[in-house]
């Protein structure tokens, strides 16, 4: 369990969904920390100290645990599952499940979902001919491959028990809206599990108003 002395600090920022995953899970497991909001707008060599220097690829979130600093959001979550011993860290077996699913997440939903959401609410001047039809058949094959795989009627992507990958796959779907896609029933209905977990807050909540 998470030890009583433990200094946590996530940076993050209210437009990314890889912050949010991160931030969701840090408040459905209780942990303690702090949220320092970092402008992505900022050239990376501007942007403030202690991030600058122990944000391994500049990006956000960086989670840093007593010291030591943890990129990338899946990995970070992989961390915070060991950190617990829960969210699928209670078996070698179980975590390598949930590593399967962020692995896939990383490659699939988490690539083509931010930027159909980026093209179609914030700078579709960015994106060329056919690149955003290419992203739609992208994601409507990746959440057909989720919706079959909650078609069993399972709570979670694992089990009955939320996990690491539960939270690294519904982080940008709970902006959906702003992509302009519709999630289909089994995944809507998996969504509505994971916002009746104890202390699951928005992403507005957690990380702030959107910037525009």
């Amino acid at each position: 369990m998470p030890g009583m002395q433990d200094e946590i600090t996530l940076y993050g920022n209210a437009n990314s969904g890889h912050a949010y995953k991160v931030a969701l899970m840090l408040a459905v497991s209780g942990v303690a920390h702090d949220y320092q909001e970092i402008d992505i707008d900022q050239p990376h060599g501007q942007r403030p100290e202690p991030f600058r220097s122990l944000a391994r690829f500049g990006q956000v979130p960086l989670l840093v645990h007593n010291g030591e600093p943890y990129a990338q959001s899946d990995a970070i979550l992989c961390h915070l599952a060991q950190h617990t011993g829960g969210f699928g860290a209670e078996s070698a077996s179980r975590m390598a499940r949930v590593q399967e699913w962020l692995f896939w997440e990383a490659n699939r939903l988490g690539m083509c979902l931010p930027q159909l959401r980026w093209a179609r609410s914030f700078a579709p001047q960015e994106y060329p001919a056919g690149a955003v039809d290419w992203l739609q058949g992208r994601f409507d094959a990746d959440i057909a491959r989720l919706e079959a795989e909650l078609a069993d009627g399972r709570a979670f992507i694992i089990d009955e028990r939320p996990t690491a990958a539960d939270f690294s796959l519904c982080g940008y779907l709970f902006w959906a809206d702003a992509a302009k896609v519709v999630p289909p029933p089994h995944v809507a209905a998996w969504l509505q599990r994971i916002r009746a977990l104890p202390n699951w807050q928005s992403p507005e909540s957690l990380l702030g108003p959107l910037r525009t």
